[in-house]
């Protein structure tokens, strides 16, 4: 085992330099600024494509978060980019807010607040903050979540609601994507609030928002998760009242890891034990999404009995993650022999050895989803974060 980690911590250290290498190379946007808004999965930069706001904040945490293991100039030089088009363009000062996106030509495009948005622009900008010391960044990243805490959070029943209009009024159209309910309270929004204002807290160690995570987990905890099946519950409306959908084993991993690092940083014991419990549940519950050639199925939609038979590379990835977390709580070696299994998977199926990155998924019969290289939701953050979480866990 220790053999096998080594191995596996260096491969992955490489793959971490072959992603961000990828998108130092090919990302970057030479005639506009900034990063360019879409490759395809041919590898075209598709010229005057919109940009956005969670993909230039997710650049913006992977390399400076990478660039403090690589430690190359290049990769904090991106950072900065990033930081610089983030806050030059993407930043709202009229109203505080973030657009959802703009144009290849810098003017706004999408000007609605949605949430999920901000909270990637506050991990990102609080990671910069690490590397720089750029007290804008820090800035930008408070003025963010106070904006979130004002408009966004239910004083009275909890949580927070998906998504505003520039200026802050409601809005018809709540989903992040066609493919979501349009519904006011997600997991998937919650779940990356907490990830924001945990990465916040790291680096500015205010009371307020230390107990605003502390409540945030409780409410997931109150509402997500579905302690009877592992599962987690996905869409509500603004009285908490569930909207059935998919079991996602995707986010189900996801959460079982990052929820209990956001209780460690929120540094209470009680949300550190529960979360404990949750994150080896949760990872059980997942291997029910396993395949047997190592990799997870993306959902399983339960009200038609049927399996979404594709493999995407962000649920590897959180694979990787939430399966070697439960090995590192429990100690079982079956946890660790799925993280290799899921590996191979990865580097037979889902890296691109041509011409690097991830594709965006394969399909049961291994053909490939061909979907951008690049994009909206193709982004440099799951597998770059797998590899330096490894990285950092692995002790051999």
């Amino acid at each position: 085992m220790p053999a096998q980690l080594k191995q596996l911590k260096t491969e992955l250290s490489e793959e971490l330099e072959n992603i961000l290498s990828y998108w130092s190379k090919n990302s970057i946007d030479t005639q506009n600024d900034g990063f360019v808004g879409q490759i395809d999965h041919n590898e075209n930069s598709i010229e005057g494509a919109e940009k956005g706001a969670v993909l230039n904040a997710r650049i913006l945490w992977s390399f400076s978060s990478g660039y403090q293991v690589t430690k190359k100039e290049e990769h904090k030089k991106i950072a900065q980019r990033a930081f610089e088009y983030l806050s030059n363009h993407f930043y709202d000062t009229e109203f505080g807010g973030l657009f959802w996106s703009i144009n290849a030509d810098k003017t706004p495009k999408d000007t609605k607040n949605q949430i999920y948005a901000l909270a990637f622009a506050i991990y990102g900008l609080s990671e910069y903050y690490v590397i720089s010391k750029e007290e804008k960044a820090l800035e930008i990243a408070i003025n963010l979540y106070l904006e979130i805490q004002k408009h966004s959070y239910d004083p009275e029943k909890k949580g927070y609601f998906e998504a505003f209009t520039r200026d802050w009024q409601p809005i018809e159209d709540l989903r992040l994507s066609d493919k979501d309910a349009n519904e006011k309270k997600t997991m998937n929004t919650h779940l990356h609030i907490v990830e924001a204002y945990a990465n916040l807290f790291k680096v500015w160690k205010d009371k307020t928002l230390q107990n605003d995570i502390i409540e945030l987990l409780q409410t997931i905890e109150k509402h997500f998760i579905n302690t009877e099946t592992g599962h987690l519950r996905l869409f509500f409306d603004e009285n908490w009242i569930e909207k059935p959908d998919v079991i996602s084993y995707g986010h189900d991993i996801e959460a079982a890891w990052l929820l209990l690092q956001c209780a460690e940083i929120s540094e209470d014991q009680s949300l550190i034990a529960a979360y404990k419990k949750h994150a080896v549940q949760m990872a059980e519950v997942a291997k029910e999404g396993l395949d047997s050639d190592g990799g997870l199925w993306y959902e399983f939609d339960a009200e038609k009995n049927q399996l979404v038979a594709e493999k995407h590379w962000w649920v590897q990835a959180e694979a990787l993650i939430g399966f070697y977390n439960a090995y590192q709580l429990t100690g079982d070696e079956n946890y660790a022999d799925i993280v290799f299994k899921n590996w191979d998977f990865i580097k037979n199926h889902i890296l691109d050895a041509k011409n690097g990155e991830w594709f965006w998924g394969v399909y049961r019969d291994y053909s490939l989803i061909e979907k951008d290289k690049a994009g909206f939701w193709k982004c440099p953050y799951h597998n770059s974060r797998a590899c330096l979480e490894l990285i950092h866990r692995i002790k051999t």
